[in-house]
C-alpha cells in the first residue's frame, strides 16, 4: 500500500495548492497580535476535511473570553488504523503572524500567488505547509481504502504563535485520553531546507529586562549626578563573561555552549549634554538544559551587585520569559528512528538529531512524558514579507509522514 501512496502524492500538486489558497483567504490572528483568533479557520478547515472524507473532528476550545466566539478551537480528526491502541500524530497551528509592512510585499498576503514550486501568502510557510503535508497524506489513504497499520491523527492547534496556552499546552492538559503512551509525535513547524535536522532537544530561554537607576543632571556637572548610561555599559560588558560560570558545551546544539547576549536598549535622554538617570537594556539568555535558569539569574544579579557598589545606582529586574526546557527526546526514541529513516528514503540525506536554542510546542508534549520529533523541509522565511513554501517540499514531507506511519 505505501508505494500506492506514494505514487498517489506525487499527482496531489493541486490539491496543495488547492488547500493553502482556501487557508491564506482566511487572516487567523489571534487576539495577543490584534484579531479575532482562530474560529472562521477553523471552520473553514472543518469544511476542508468533510469534503476530502474525513471522519468529523473532535473539538478540544480553550476558554479565552477576548475573542468573539468565547474559545480558540483545537481540531482533532482521527484516521483508524489496524490497531487503534496507537496514533501517530501530526500537530500543526492554525494561527498565523499579521503581515507586517505591506510595501514589502509583492502580492497579497492574504491572496495565494504561485509560481512554479513557489507559493505565496502570509502563513503558506507557518504552518500550514504542514496542514497541507498531513491532509494530503490523510486523503491519499481514504482515496486508497485502506486502513494504515496505526491510527494517523491531525491536529490543529490554536495560539502557537503567542505562548500555545490555548493551543498545544491546553489540549496536553485536557485531553481526556486522546494521547496515549504508546502514541508517535510529529510536529512539523522547525527543520532545515536540505531536511536534516531532526529537532529532539531545545534549550532553555531567559528574557530578562533590566533597569539601572542613576540621578540625572547636566553633563557638564556630572560630579551632580549618577550615569546610568555608564553603569549600564559596565553591567552590559559583564554578561557575556557568564560564559565562564556556565561553560558546559553539548554538540546536539549549534553553538555548542549556551549564549548570553545583550540585545535591545531602550532610549534615554533627548539631548546630548545631560547626564541621563535611567536606562534600561535586555538579555537574551539561552543555556543549555542542565543548567537551572534560576542558576543563571542569582549569577546576573551578583554581577549587578558589583555595578551597584562600584558605581552607585540602584538596578532593578524584571523576567520577560523564564522557560526551563523540557527533557530532550531520546535519540533511540521509535519516533526519532522512524522520521530519520523515512527522510533518508524520501530525501536521500543524512540526517541527525539536533537540538535548537528557541523552544517549540513539542515541550508540551515533552513535559509530559511523550517523546517528540519536530521536522520539517523548510525555506525558512516564516514572519517574513512575501512568505513562501514549496509545493515539491509539502508532496515530499507527506510522503515521509507516510513511510513513518507503514514502515
Amino acid at each position: 500500500m505505501l508505494d500506492a501512496l506514494l505514487v498517489r502524492l506525487d499527482a496531489m500538486r493541486d490539491t496543495v495548492i488547492d488547500l493553502q489558497r482556501e487557508l491564506t483567504a482566511i487572516p487567523a490572528l489571534g487576539p495577543d497580535n490584534g484579531g479575532p483568533g482562530e474560529r472562521e479557520k477553523a471552520d473553514r478547515l472543518k469544511a476542508l476535511l468533510a469534503g476530502l472524507g474525513f471522519p468529523a473532528p473532535r473539538e478540544i476550545n480553550a476558554p479565552d473570553p477576548r475573542v468573539p466566539c468565547g474559545h480558540r478551537p483545537n481540531l482533532a480528526v482521527v484516521i483508524p488504523g489496524q490497531d487503534t491502541s496507537r496514533t501517530l500524530w501530526v500537530i500543526s497551528h492554525i494561527d498565523i503572524v499579521p503581515p507586517g509592512d505591506l510595501t514589502l510585499w509583492k502580492t497579497d498576503p492574504y491572496t495565494l500567488a504561485v509560481d512554479g514550486d513557489s507559493i505565496f501568502g502570509r502563513g503558506v510557510e507557518d504552518n500550514q505547509q504542514a496542514i497541507a503535508s498531513s491532509m494530503a497524506l490523510g486523503k491519499a489513504i481514504l482515496d486508497a481504502g485502506e486502513m494504515p497499520p496505526i491510527n494517523y491523527g491531525l491536529l490543529f492547534v490554536a495560539d502557537e504563535e503567542t505562548g500555545s496556552r490555548y493551543g498545544l499546552d491546553y489540549v496536553a492538559e485536557h485531553h481526556d485520553g486522546l494521547f496515549t503512551p504508546d502514541d508517535l509525535f510529529l510536529v512539523p513547524d522547525f527543520g532545515q531546507a536540505d531536511s536534516e535536522m531532526v529537532e529532539v532537544a531545545e534549550k532553555s530561554m531567559l528574557w530578562l529586562k533590566i533597569v539601572v537607576n542613576g540621578r540625572q543632571c547636566h553633563a557638564s556637572t556630572p560630579e551632580a549626578g549618577i550615569n546610568s548610561l555608564a553603569a549600564a555599559a559596565l553591567f552590559i560588558l559583564k554578561i557575556p563573561k557568564l560564559h565562564d560560570r556556565f561553560p558546559a558545551r553539548n554538540p546536539l546544539f549549534q553553538p555548542a555552549n549556551s549564549t548570553f547576549e545583550p540585545t535591545k536598549k531602550e532610549a534615554n535622554v533627548e539631548n546630548i549634554n545631560t547626564i541621563p538617570g535611567r536606562d534600561v537594556f535586555y538579555v537574551d539568555c539561552r543555556v543549555l538544559p542542565e543548567y537551572p535558569l534560576n542558576d543563571v539569574l542569582a549569577a546576573i544579579r551578583e554581577d549587578g551587585a558589583k555595578v551597584e557598589a562600584a558605581c552607585g545606582v540602584t538596578i532593578d529586574y524584571e523576567v520577560v520569559q523564564q522557560e526551563q526546557a523540557a527533557p530532550a527526546t531520546p535519540d533511540d526514541a521509535p519516533i526519532v528512528r522512524k522520521v530519520m529513516d523515512a527522510v533518508r528514503a524520501v530525501y536521500g540525506v543524512n540526517p541527525r538529531p539536533m537540538g535548537i536554542g528557541g523552544g517549540t510546542v513539542a515541550a508540551y508534549l515533552r513535559r509530559r512524558g511523550y517523546p517528540t520529533v519536530v521536522w520539517a523541509t523548510l525555506v525558512h522565511n516564516a514572519h517574513q514579507p512575501n512568505e513562501r513554501s514549496s509545493i515539491r517540499a509539502t508532496l515530499g514531507d507527506a510522503k515521509v509522514m507516510a513511510r513513518v506511519l507503514f514502515e
